[in-house]
């Protein structure tokens, strides 16, 4: 058995008759518990109370009989302010009856009196499994809140308009069962907004099974999705449960679905359709209860066009779709994800940074990122390794970031002695560019997207609200 804490675990013992409140605590004190007795239900819940501020109970041991609320009640009631902690139930007179009672009102286990001597090894054990029980439980809470943290929408980091905007559609549909197509770049974090999708939901509490589909080779897939019987192929020497079946009451998410086969587009075609699918080499169907959130980098509707990928298929997927922006047009967005990935190296391997230069931070800033998020935190954990815990500057940045700056430019801008803000300066920078791009094309916008490196929804949202206004329309 293990605990959390180096502390001998805490039991309430709760009983109307001193003499089998005063056997419990004798068994349990040799095997090293620590007791707490109480003699009816309201002492036992002013005991779950007052412990939980200081050495909270492991474990409650209760009669069923007893005088006021009775200890299946009691049960119930513990369950409302400390879900987690395991209870046991004691009764006089066994029966299958009682036993089933104890157990729909939330006990672990029941124990059956009296505790003659011959059975006190089977109090022991029936303790210890649940006090480790309970403590399983907590542990998997802590897990499973500390996830929800995670990926909480505060933690998503950035501020620029394009992420808000991502994020508000992500917050509207996250609690629904639309499914959504998650489209964007490699490395944009198309993952880290699915999982987001799926710890915002009502179903956080139930699994989020992630698949890759363009990770696994074709023959292998089908069965990676659906699973396998027995005899299936060759190497299947024993049923295996696919994918969709481990995620039943949960999120399954298929990222990279643009390279899925045609042979599989159209078996997920009918799970989207009808939520069953049959296991490798089986005739029986199964039913799944089950969100489906997908992502791609590639462009669906062109290769629909090309035929490589189903028309229905994209239909069924892109219920709602979301797109996550490339982190050039969110340039904004760069100084607040470098001091995060810095953070982030200090505690995940030990490279603390004292600071960066403001020349370094722009260089970062102005770089185009073509593999987006995930080139960034590379690059900065590099640095960090580089700077050995002093400031990064200019002089440990790779070439390709210390030469020109990708794309269109201005002139460089000169630090001021008493320094500036970078945000700022960047904002400025951006809207100049697109300032130059809309006069050089005579403001055509999808020409001014396309020599922005961005999407035209993407420029309309930036042009509204730095109220750019074209010349002749004022």
């Amino acid at each position: 058995m293990w605990s959390d804490t180096l502390r001998s675990t805490h039991v309430l013992v709760v009983d109307d008759e001193e003499l089998y409140r005063r056997a419990l605590e004798r068994i349990l004190r040799r095997v090293g518990h620590e007791v707490t007795m109480a003699r009816d239900a309201s002492e036992a819940l002013a005991a779950v109370v007052d412990a939980a501020s200081s050495v909270p109970f492991d474990l409650v041991l209760c009669d069923v009989k007893m005088p006021g609320i009775n200890g299946l009640e009691l049960v119930r009631q513990i369950h409302e302010f400390q879900p987690d902690l395991p209870c046991i139930v004691i009764t006089g007179f066994g029966s299958a009856e009682a036993s089933i009672e104890a157990l729909r009102a939330g006990a672990y286990w029941y124990l059956e009196k009296p505790f003659e001597q011959e059975r006190l090894d089977v109090v022991r054990r029936l303790v210890e499994q649940a006090i480790e029980h309970g403590q399983l439980k907590l542990e998997n809470r802590r897990l499973q809140n500390a996830l929800e943290s995670k990926y909480q929408f505060d933690n998503i980091v950035g501020q620029s308009g394009p992420l808000m905007h991502l994020l508000s559609l992500v917050e509207k549909v996250a609690d629904k069962e639309s499914t959504v197509l998650i489209c964007g770049e490699s490395g944009t974090g198309k993952e880290l907004i699915a999982r987001a999708l799926h710890y915002n939901s009502h179903r956080a509490d139930q699994p989020l099974v992630t698949v890759n589909c363009g990770a696994i080779p074709e023959e292998l897939l089908e069965s990676e999705l659906f699973g396998h019987v027995k005899g299936a192929f060759t190497s299947a020497t024993h049923d295996r449960p696919g994918r969709f079946a481990l995620a039943d009451g949960g999120t399954i998410f298929l990222d990279e679905i643009g390279d899925m086969s045609p042979n599989l587009q159209v078996k997920l075609l009918r799970v989207l359709q009808e939520r069953t699918f049959e296991a490798v080499g089986s005739s029986k169907t199964t039913q799944v209860n089950v969100r489906v959130l997908a992502a791609t980098h590639r462009d669906l509707p062109k290769l629909i066009e090309e035929g490589g990928f189903r028309e229905d298929l994209y239909y069924r997927l892109n219920v709602f779709p979301l797109t996550v922006p490339p982190l050039r047009e969110r340039r904004e967005d760069i100084p607040l994800l470098v001091q995060h990935f810095l953070e982030k190296a200090a505690e995940d391997c030990g490279l603390p940074v004292e600071s960066i230069s403001d020349t370094a931070l722009k260089a970062l800033a102005l770089h185009s990122w073509p593999g987006n998020i995930r080139e960034l935190q590379n690059t900065v954990e590099r640095l960090a390794i580089l700077a050995s815990g002093g400031e990064i500057t200019a002089d440990h940045l790779p070439e390709e970031l210390r030469g020109a700056p990708a794309g269109p430019q201005t002139p460089a801008t000169t630090l001021p002695e008493d320094g500036l803000s970078l945000t700022a300066a960047v904002d400025d920078l951006e809207r100049d560019l697109i300032q130059q791009a809309l006069e050089r094309t005579a403001w055509n916008k999808n020409r001014a997207a396309q020599l922005l490196g961005m999407n035209r929804t993407t420029l309309l949202e930036k042009i509204k609200k730095r109220g750019l206004v074209q010349p002749d329309s004022v």
